[in-house]
């Protein structure tokens, strides 16, 4: 009964998959004729010239440079703590197990390119990538008619500024699909990240058996839970926030307060009013995604926010760190009136690609782990291993898998009786 965005992936497989198949049959040429499709542009190369995003970040405006600088610094503070070492185990003498930790060769990382103009993605893609240590990463975005068929030149500077040289202008399914199937242009990558629009979501879901993704991204979502010690100004101002995004954003309050619930209505049309793009955020706001839901207690607010697994969730109540302590199910969670989802936007250090739809439950945000895999690699002398034979083959055969323990009695002179 909670408020939520529907969104039809299935339904837009369909339509991706052709798309899909021209890029995989076609290559280079195909992307090329797809991004004038879709994005109304003539390229003659999907790959960004070096000088553009040189030329980019020359012309930065010198309080957006800061900014992003600001936000790197932060974002490598709290990913490269996220670092993993490897651990050897001694399981019998003679015997070990070491989890080594290797980063994927390629990642593709997507930054999308609509409405709004996404730089921090930029920063939240590439900073854990370069942090777990992957050798070759490339950006992709969509091309722009008014900027000469490149990606907005803001992306391009914080691709500069973050040292990618790889930049393709290409947005939509056709960038999945160059990355998953690699063009003349483009190598193929191991893994594709990053938020994008239901056709992004959908050529993701459609080829992560071909390559790793990090997840299907949908609407952004905002919830707040909260109490009566709560301001309805800060309240309204973190909801319009996030509607900001997108039509079909969601924003949900929930509250314990109905004098909280009545002041924020009261002063959700003042504050979208004032707002650049009022019509977008009214309309995301009268959406059947968003909502005040109305709970006896906050320990009942509690079970309704973990059961949303809400992408953002502010907690702004009475003793708002041990709340947040009890929540379960969050794409990541922002403590007390002072920790608006906006600052992990920007500038938190946190990542701000998290799970949406109410994957939150089962899937965490991209962090250098989403780069990493775990090799397990198995080191056993003679006599360690003899110490396990019996109950290998004990284990075989009660699986009526016999050949598996005569491989291990095979290194051995004697037998073990089956």
């Amino acid at each position: 009964m909670l408020p939520r965005a529907e969104l039809d992936v299935e339904a837009a497989l369909e339509k991706v998959r052709p798309i899909c198949d021209e890029v995989r049959h076609r290559g280079a040429a195909a992307v090329r004729e797809l991004t004038a499709r879709f994005d109304g542009v003539e390229i003659e190369r999907a790959r960004v010239p070096r000088e553009a995003l040189e030329r980019a970040l020359e012309e930065l405006r010198p309080e957006v440079r800061a900014a992003l600088q600001e936000s790197i610094r932060r974002a490598r503070l709290v990913h490269r703590d996220q670092r993993r070492a490897d651990v050897t185990t001694q399981v019998v003498p003679g015997g070990t197990v070491t989890e080594r930790w290797v980063p994927v060769e390629r990642v593709g990382l997507y930054v999308p390119g609509g409405r709004a103009v996404y730089p921090s993605s930029v920063v939240m893609n590439v900073v854990p990538a370069q942090e777990a240590g992957v050798p070759s990463l490339a950006v992709t975005s969509p091309a722009q008619k008014e900027h000469g068929g490149l990606p907005h030149p803001t992306i391009l500077a914080a691709c500069a500024l973050l040292g990618v040289d790889e930049v393709y202008g290409v947005g939509g399914a056709q960038a999945v699909a160059m990355f998953a199937y690699g063009t003349e242009e483009c190598p193929a990558a191991t893994m594709v990240t990053g938020p994008g629009n239901i056709w992004v979501a959908a050529a993701k879901r459609l080829l992560k058996g071909r390559i790793g993704i990090d997840s299907e991204a949908g609407p952004t979502e905002i919830a707040i839970l909260a109490d009566d010690t709560a301001d309805p100004v800060h309240v309204a101002a973190d909801l319009i926030s996030q509607a900001e995004h997108d039509v079909i954003a969601a924003a949900v309050l929930v509250t314990d307060s109905e004098d909280l619930a009545e002041a924020v209505a009261k002063e959700l049309p003042v504050q979208v009013e004032a707002t650049k793009h009022s019509a977008r955020i009214a309309e995301a706001l009268a959406g059947r995604q968003s909502g005040i839901v109305l709970v006896d207690g906050v320990d009942d607010g509690v079970e309704v926010v973990n059961a949303y697994a809400a992408e953002h969730l502010e907690i702004i109540t009475a003793d708002a760190a041990e709340v947040a302590g009890r929540i379960r199910n969050a794409g990541a969670i922002f403590i007390g009136p002072y920790a608006p989802v906006s600052l992990g936007d920007y500038l938190a250090g946190s990542n701000h690609v998290l799970p949406t739809g109410g994957c939150a439950c089962h899937s965490s945000g991209l962090s250098v782990q989403s780069f990493l895999r775990g090799i397990h690699v198995v080191d056993y002398t003679r006599e360690a291993l003899a110490g396990a034979a019996a109950h290998v083959s004990v284990l075989a055969d009660a699986e009526d898998l016999p050949a598996h323990g005569a491989a291990v009695r095979a290194r051995f002179d004697w037998r073990i009786p089956s």
